[in-house]
């Protein structure tokens, strides 16, 4: 389950104030090109692009390039998803943002600032200003709840009383209230993954990066979790950026999607876009366990053809497909669709789903095989359309 605690303003200072920060001012070389300009707008904070990034490792092999000329942005306050399959360099565009990752080509800016040209002081001032959780929770089994969130402002130097006071306040925000003096060891997978949330905010980060941060958790935690983090997105505006294989976490929650094939973008857009009508095969092959696929019982049973005599009596039926991207506010309505077939139809299978507000999906209906189609153009564009795509898949007794 959710929670949905309000949080004190005491703890972030509130989402306006910290988006009205700008950019860190860089000294640079001469002739080297200033990455802040002091007559140009404030970069909202939360904001990271990518400029022809580039990352190679070199191995006992040669080469190996996991990132190739990656330019994008990311607005700041929004819940960005990044997918792909194994090795496909998710992770090492991740840690590129704290620059836990050197980048080999091009540049990372965050709120504007290209962050490889901070010296050491301003690295650590960047990577407290943008908070990063862990598949595997990365607690310290010795220390309680309380100390494990505490540690990195002890290492700050933050004084007691604000240290008391912030503790305080973002364990009662991930729902941990009763559990400050409990030892990782006694907590549950999605408990921990809460402390590992809330030290991840303790420093009031613009940007929280979470690396497969719900691929350790079962289903259930797994959404109690996403609606966590969707929270503090909608609560504190903090630009969440993730990485996961799991393309339903991305479904869930994510505005937009980045899919990586190879190190390079294969695709880049809002995520109903990318799920309605996926343009590259590593996105397809991503989506495919979402799929509605023609169940096995009928699929053995799908005919080319109808068989003479069924069809003559009114017995064999005529299996359609139609399927809907999101797009032009096109809804499946049963009433539509009989009257355009003109014929009666049967939900046999399939599914619609809603993303960001646009319902997409498959459904296969059975109709009389004797009725006939009108034009698939008719059914598929202009305002008397019934689905994007319409497809006969065959026929069954």
């Amino acid at each position: 389950m959710s929670h949905s605690t309000t949080l004190p303003t005491s703890a972030y200072g509130g989402a306006a104030a910290r988006q009205s920060t700008t950019a860190p001012v860089v000294q640079h070389k001469p002739g080297t090109p200033s990455t802040t300009h002091t007559d140009a707008a404030p970069t909202q904070a939360g904001t990271v692009a990518f400029e022809g990034v580039g990352k190679t490792y070199h191995a006992s092999t040669g080469p190996v390039h996991a990132l190739q000329d990656i330019s994008l942005s990311i607005p700041a306050g929004s819940i960005f998803g990044i997918i792909g399959r194994s090795g496909a360099g998710k992770s090492s565009l991740l840690r590129t943002i704290n620059r836990l990752e050197q980048p080999t080509e091009g540049r990372v800016l965050v709120n504007g600032t290209d962050i490889g040209t901070l010296p050491e002081a301003q690295l650590v001032t960047l990577r407290r200003r943008i908070g990063m959780i862990f598949q595997h929770f990365n607690l310290l089994s010795a220390k309680t709840v309380w100390d494990n969130v505490a540690l990195p402002l002890r290492v700050a130097g933050v004084p007691k009383a604000e240290i008391h006071q912030r503790v305080t306040e973002l364990l009662d925000l991930v729902g941990l209230q009763g559990k400050h003096h409990t030892r990782p060891q006694r907590l549950s997978g999605g408990q921990k993954q809460r402390v590992g949330i809330a030290r991840a905010l303790v420093h009031r980060p613009e940007i929280l990066l979470c690396d497969e941060a719900t691929s350790a958790l079962d289903p259930e935690t797994t959404q109690a979790i996403l609606a966590l983090l969707r929270d503090i997105n909608r609560r504190l505006g903090i630009t969440v950026i993730l990485i996961t294989h799991e393309m339903s976490v991305i479904r869930e929650i994510a505005d937009q999607v980045l899919v990586l094939e190879q190190g390079r973008i294969a695709e880049h857009g809002p995520v109903w876009k990318i799920f309605g009508a996926p343009s590259h095969e590593a996105t397809r092959a991503l989506l495919a366990p979402l799929t509605h696929g023609l169940p096995d019982d009928l699929q053995a049973r799908l005919l080319a053809q109808p068989p003479a005599q069924l069809h003559e009596k009114g017995s064999a039926q005529r299996i359609l497909q139609l399927s809907y991207t999101g797009a032009d506010g096109l809804e499946p309505d049963f009433s539509r669709i009989a009257a355009a077939l003109n014929t009666p139809v049967r939900l046999v299978h399939g599914g619609v789903d809603r993303i960001q507000g646009h319902a997409q999906g498959r459904l296969l209906l059975a109709t009389d095989s004797r009725a006939a189609l009108p034009d698939a153009a008719h059914l598929t564009t202009g305002p008397e359309a019934i689905a994007h795509h319409l497809e006969v898949l065959g026929y069954v007794a």
